[in-house]
């Protein structure tokens, strides 16, 4: 490989929006494997410009980190302003016939999050929000409360993630503030299935499938246990 394809640790580490620790720690893993040159870090810029296209993969990897396990800055709204600031960006930049129900749908997931868990995060504050707009591919994750535990407040009778689930894109669920504002996935449900948009939906043990204009739900068992809640939306 040439010398010429290659860029210092600390570049990479700006490039992706980590610390020049994490990405030790990552080459050490093999997560993001180092070139090496006279016991110096390298990276392929190839390999860079992987890494972060590979929105998902990245979601899930900080999902299933530890505590220190950052999001790169490019996807990281510490809060909802930053956030309504960047579903602005997108809508700007999609080029699709539902960039309006897209950007809708983005806003209901990402505003659920931080409306379920503002004061109350258990981990890392705030949401990752990242899409790819080659691949048509929209995710948002946050490491919340879950929907479990979030439900739970108005429906102390659940107890696993796949009624949770459920309740959460079926049901109508009234009440005084702050629960009335968990019907926003029952919104993303009826959208998805009259359009033309994958949504692929996990909070804890269960994940949710939903596809193209098709009105049914497949609610399916994991095989990893994530905390908070992802999901990915293609269209």
């Amino acid at each position: 490989m040439k010398f010429e394809s290659l860029i210092s640790i600390g570049e990479a580490a700006s490039r992706i929006g980590v610390s020049i620790d994490t990405l030790r720690r990552w080459d050490k893993s093999g997560k993001l494997k180092a070139i090496r040159k006279n016991n110096i870090r390298y990276y392929s810029e190839k390999e860079i410009g992987v890494y972060l296209n590979d929105i998902s993969a990245i979601a899930f990897s900080w999902l299933l980190g530890n505590d220190e396990t950052e999001i790169p800055k490019m996807f990281y709204c510490q809060d909802s302003s930053i956030f309504q600031s960047r579903l602005e960006r997108m809508q700007q930049e999609l080029n699709n016939e539902n960039v309006s129900l897209l950007t809708a749908i983005t806003g209901e997931i990402g505003n659920n999050s931080f409306d379920h868990n503002i004061g109350n995060w258990p981990k890392v504050p705030g949401i990752f929000f990242g899409y790819d707009i080659n691949k048509k591919e929209i995710v948002l994750a946050d490491r919340g409360q879950g929907l479990l535990k979030t439900l739970k407040r108005v429906k102390p009778e659940l107890n696993n993630y796949q009624d949770a689930i459920r309740v959460a894109f079926t049901e109508i669920i009234s009440g005084r503030a702050p629960e009335e504002r968990g019907n926003g996935l029952k919104f993303v449900r009826r959208i998805v299935s009259a359009n033309k948009i994958n949504l692929f939906f996990q909070s804890g043990d269960y994940c949710l499938e939903m596809l193209k204009q098709k009105e049914g739900m497949n609610i399916n068992k994991s095989n990893n246990f994530l905390q908070g809640c992802l999901a990915i939306i293609k269209y």
